[in-house]
This record gives structure tokens, sequence and C-alpha cells, in this order.
């Protein structure tokens, strides 16, 4: 763990290049010690029905939902919640100047008692 889900509206996909986004996140969670590098997956899921305030197509969104296993104090979520959130708004910087966009951001705990995993990716990352 953690894992990143991007949400994003369909429409951003002319403005915004998702998969750097994806990369970008990526890059700045593996700077964040509270996040171990072989946990780390973000992924990204395009939303093609929506509805956004007075209902206007040209509005878009990014929501970023951050899953990771419980156990961490709340001055450490916040920190790394905020990094993260400040690392995406960054990167949208410019396309939020000529778009509608909305970005948002959410940490939650996984109970880890409710959530078994087993990998071998740490046993093949480059050193």
């Amino acid at each position: 763990m953690p894992h990143f889900q991007i949400d994003y509206s369909g429409n951003l996909e002319a403005v915004v290049d998702i998969g750097g986004l994806c990369e970008h996140i990526r890059a700045q969670a593996a700077k964040i010690d509270t996040f171990p590098l072989a946990g780390i997956r973000v992924r990204a899921i395009r939303v093609d029905h929506y509805a956004i305030a007075d209902g206007n197509d040209k509005h878009g969104f990014v929501d970023i939902s951050i899953r990771m296993r419980g156990g961490r104090v709340a001055s450490v979520k916040q920190d790394a919640a905020q990094r993260v959130f400040e690392a995406a708004r960054v990167y949208l910087e410019s396309a939020m100047q000529t778009q509608s966009i909305a970005l948002s951001l959410e940490l939650r705990d996984i109970d880890p008692d409710l959530s078994p995993k087993i990998g071998t990716i740490r046993e093949h990352l480059e050193t």
C-alpha cells in the first residue's frame, strides 16, 4: 500500500496528460517516507457520465483517493495528503487556467485485519 486512484472527467483528456499525472503522483509519493515504494500503485479511471455545478459540460474534475494501511498518526497522514494534493495542483495548474476543473483528494485508512496482501514486487525492485 498505498493505492492512489484518480477519477477524472473524460473531457480533460484534451488538456491534461493523464498518464503524466499518474507518473507525477507516483514520483512525488516515492519521496514521502510514509509511502513504502514497493506498495505505491497509481491508477486513473476515466469517467464519461457526470454532471457538475450548473450542468455546463465544459466543467471537469480530478478526484484523488489515497488508501493506505492504518496505523499512522494524523499529522503524518495530513502532511502526506497535502504534499500529494500540492503535487497534483502544480501539475494541473496550466490546465486549470484555461479549463474549469475541480481538484479534490481524500486519504483513507485501510484496516489491515480486513485487507490481506501478497506480492513479489519487493523482490524485483531495482536498487
